[in-house]
């Protein structure tokens, strides 16, 4: 997958010569706006998001996106998506009956709603399991909730024990945050972009509106109705089924946010206080969170003995969903495939390195200067990669110590 995002003042959108002229909107007089320019049957996009104030967007570069498959996503100042243009849909319209039937039918709804939340149950101890192997404080068990998520026969119920555990995860995924970010975990207040009012819940709305137009782009394709979901309640004015597949993909959006956080990427200067106290992402700021969303969008998994980043694994999903609501899949699952994540610089590892001496360093066919340089990065709170190499050499000390 691929996303451009537009900002700034002045965007301009246009067709000259059958080639698609973009111009990025100004950040200040100083800065020269970037300008791309795309020929026929070669637009190699599928979604550009808009987050700008003005600018212009003409008819004929309307149909070129169109015509070429390319998403058009605009996102409100808050980071809400306001609307999105789509790719011609599916026309199948079996599908679309065969899921207001599902819908109607309180025990099919039902237990797609479960399928839903057991898949956010799944990826979410994942994400605390990454957090867990660099900040040990981090402590959760979700057994109690699973068993209560077995037994509950309603919506409402499914909707309560899927709240108790969004409130467990978001005061350990707290644990993890500096305390300079003022993270106040995610409540229903905190949950709505506008009432954001701490750097981490803007960029996790912002970046929640950016995996909602992804799901809107794989139900387009396939044909579904995006507003008619299972777990989330039908609403004219709302996207419940794309609601319902983000529960199953936001751990995406949470990993890149911390990545950014951990990496300390954001400053001061790419967020902007509102006359309402709202916190909002300036134009820099939207970048770099949506570099990163786009970046772990398009990280690899296998499923189905071949290799897939998230973002077609996602259209995959809901083209699996819709499949079994017309009967030609027997079974429906959102947990697999798993999601494997390891810290190379987890807790273990850092110590290691920190307790590792030079003349031990030495016999294994490093430099000095190598430990050296491990051993500031093991001091420091910023996350760090280790080579091939290294890893082997680690690992061949950690096997003597155990055996000594």
């Amino acid at each position: 997958m691929k996303l451009l995002l537009l900002n700034g003042h002045g965007i301009d959108m246009r067709v000259s010569g059958a080639k698609l002229h973009i111009k990025e909107g100004r950040f200040s007089t100083k800065e020269e706006p970037q300008e791309y320019v795309y020929s026929p049957k070669r637009m190699d996009l599928d979604n550009i998001v808009v987050y700008g104030k003005s600018g212009n967007l003409t008819l004929e570069a309307i149909r070129w996106l169109i015509k070429h498959n390319v998403q058009i996503s605009i996102l409100n100042w808050d980071g809400k998506l306001l609307t999105t243009m789509l790719p011609p849909e599916s026309t199948n319209v079996k599908t679309k009956f065969s899921q207001y039937h599902a819908f109607e039918d309180e025990q099919t709804r039902i237990k797609l709603a479960r399928k839903f939340i057991e898949a956010k149950f799944d990826k979410s101890i994942v994400v605390l399991d990454f957090l867990k192997q660099r900040y040990p404080d981090i402590e959760f068990d979700f057994s109690d909730d699973v068993e209560k998520l077995n037994k509950t026969g309603t919506i409402r119920g499914l909707m309560g024990v899927e709240g108790g555990v969004a409130w467990k995860y978001w005061n350990e995924f707290a644990k993890a945050i500096p305390s300079d970010y003022d993270f106040c975990a995610r409540s229903d207040q905190y949950r709505r972009p506008i009432a954001a009012g701490d750097k981490v819940n803007v960029m996790l709305n912002y970046g929640y509106s950016l995996l909602e137009a992804e799901c809107l782009r794989a139900i387009n394709s396939v044909g579904l109705d995006p507003h008619v979901g299972f777990l989330h309640e039908m609403n004219s004015s709302k996207n419940s089924l794309a609601y319902d597949l983000q529960e199953t993909f936001r751990f995406i959006v949470d990993l890149a946010v911390f990545s950014l956080v951990e990496k300390g990427a954001m400053d001061k200067q790419d967020f902007i206080r509102t006359e309402t106290y709202a916190l909002r992402l300036k134009p820099t700021g939207a970048r770099k969170v949506t570099e990163e969303v786009n970046q772990w969008l398009n990280k690899r998994a296998k499923y189905r003995n071949k290799q897939h980043t998230w973002s077609a694994i996602l259209l995959l999903k809901t083209r699996e969903l819709a499949q079994y609501l017309v009967g030609k899949r027997k079974t429906v699952d959102f947990v697999s495939p798993a999601y494997e994540i390891e810290r190379q610089d987890n807790m273990e590892i850092r110590q290691l390195i920190l307790d590792i001496s030079y003349v031990e360093w030495k016999k294994l066919g490093f430099s000095k200067g190598t430990l050296h340089d491990l051993k500031r990065r093991a001091k420091n709170d910023k996350p760090f990669s280790l080579n091939k190499h290294v890893q082997e050499r680690l690992n061949q000390w950690k096997r003597l110590i155990v055996v000594s």
